[in-house]
C-alpha cells in the first residue's frame, strides 16, 4: 500500500487526509491537537488506514524521530502534503533529510496567499528523488466582496492538484491583491 503524510492534516487539510485514506493510501497525519486528531479518526471511513502522529513540528528532534518511526511502521512515504506555518522553518529540511532513502516521492507544499512561490522554490534544496509541487492559497472574490477560502475549498483544491499532478496551483485567486480580505 502507498504511504502518504499530511502535515496539518487535522484542520484545513482534514478532507485531504480522509480522501487519501479512501483512495489507496495509508495516511500518517501530523497534528498537535489530540481532540482534532480524534475527530478526524472518528470521521474517517477507514480509520485503520490512518496513523495519528501528535507532534509539534517545530521540535526538529521529535519530528525526525516520528518521521523515521512512521516509515518503519508503514513503509517509505510516496506522497507528502504539507501546510507549515512560518514558525516551522526547519520542517521541510528535516523532512527531506528523513526521506533520503525513499526512491521517488511527491511533495505538495501548501503556501499562504502572500507567499512568493518562485522565491520559495529557488531557495529550497529539493533532492533529485522528489517531485516538488507548490500550492498557493488565495481568496475568493464574489459579489464585489472578498473572503478567505473555506476548509473544503482548500482541501478540494489540494485534491485536484494531487489528481492532476499540477506543479503550481493557485486555489482561489491572488489577482487584484488589493481586494484581499
Amino acid at each position: 500500500m502507498k504511504h502518504a503524510l499530511v502535515i496539518g492534516g487535522t484542520g484545513m487539510l482534514s478532507k485531504v487526509s480522509l480522501w487519501l485514506a479512501t483512495n489507496g493510501y495509508h495516511v500518517s497525519v501530523i497534528g498537535r491537537n489530540q481532540e482534532k486528531m480524534q475527530r478526524l479518526l472518528n470521521t474517517g471511513k477507514r480509520p485503520s488506514r490512518m496513523t495519528p502522529v501528535l507532534v509539534d513540528y517545530t521540535n526538529n528532534e521529535e519530528l525526525a524521530k516520528q518521521l523515521r518511526q512512521i516509515q518503519k511502521l508503514n513503509g517509505n512515504l510516496n506522497l507528502v502534503v504539507a501546510w507549515v506555518h512560518s514558525t516551522g522553518k526547519n520542517v521541510i529540511p528535516c523532512l527531506t533529510n528523513c526521506m533520503s532513502e525513499a526512491k521517488q516521492w511527491k511533495f505538495f507544499h501548501v503556501n499562504g496567499s502572500s507567499a512568493n512561490l518562485d522565491n520559495i522554490r529557488m531557495n529550497m534544496d529539493v533532492p533529485k528523488n522528489v517531485q516538488y509541487h507548490q500550492i498557493q492559497l488565495g481568496f475568493i472574490l464574489e459579489n464585489g466582496n472578498s473572503r478567505w477560502l473555506l476548509h473544503d475549498e482548500i482541501s478540494n483544491g489540494v485534491i485536484q492538484a494531487i489528481t492532476e499532478g499540477e506543479i503550481k496551483k493557485i486555489i482561489g485567486t491572488i489577482e487584484r491583491w488589493e481586494k484581499r480580505p
